[in-house]
């Protein structure tokens, strides 16, 4: 049977923080037994280079901007991931082919649209001018997906409302952030136009 809540809560994860979503699920089925995490995900090879990723994303997501590039980035990755761990699981339940791509699907389309709303937050956090308030939301993502990874593997279905409810909330908020966003890039575009236009009258004779 295919785990479909498992599958759209490490989407939604993925969508975060998809190298931290894979150390735990290998963590989790290599030490803790659990038989839903599929084997592939409790490699060394597989568990190292999560590891090492997720170190580079711990230390980028704590800092302003080169956070939001980061992120820019990962558009092509984290969807990637998620929809990978869709299709590992749908293999490890013995699924049918239309299953996989199923899985494959939600995964993906999950960790996209977490993936979009994160972006967006992150913009408008880096909006504020100081760098405490991208600590602290980067340590809440790290521990929120912490949370709801561990959480799921053993509680999938509830797990799955939460990450939902969640996801769904991070919606509002981005849309409530919009227009601070667009307002931050404008007077910083303007900020950029003024030191121009100053510096090409300093140059005059």
């Amino acid at each position: 049977m295919l785990p479909v809540p498992l599958i759209f809560t490490s989407g939604v994860a993925s969508g975060d923080n998809c190298y931290a979503v894979v150390l735990l699920l290998g963590l989790i089925g290599r030490f803790g037994h659990v038989a839903s995490v599929p084997p592939v995900l409790e490699r060394p090879s597989v568990l190292v280079a999560a590891a090492v990723l997720y170190g580079g994303q711990f230390v980028v997501g704590k800092i302003p901007y080169l956070d939001s590039v980061w992120d820019l980035v990962h558009t092509a990755v984290r969807p990637v991931v998620g929809g990978a761990i869709g299709v590992v699981m749908a293999h490890h339940a013995h699924t049918s082919p239309a299953a996989v791509i199923a899985a494959a699907a939600l995964g993906g389309g999950s960790a996209l649209a977490s993936h979009t709303v994160k972006t967006g937050v992150r913009m408008g956090v880096n909006a504020s001018p100081e760098p405490v308030s991208n600590i602290v939301a980067s340590l809440l993502e790290d521990l929120g997906v912490a949370g709801i990874v561990s959480f799921a593997v053993f509680h999938p279905v509830v797990a799955a409302v939460i990450a939902a409810i969640v996801l769904a909330a991070g919606v509002l908020l981005f849309a409530l952030m919009a227009s601070r966003i667009r307002r931050a890039w404008q007077r910083r575009r303007d900020r950029r136009a003024g030191r121009g236009v100053r510096g090409d009258l300093a140059r005059q004779p």
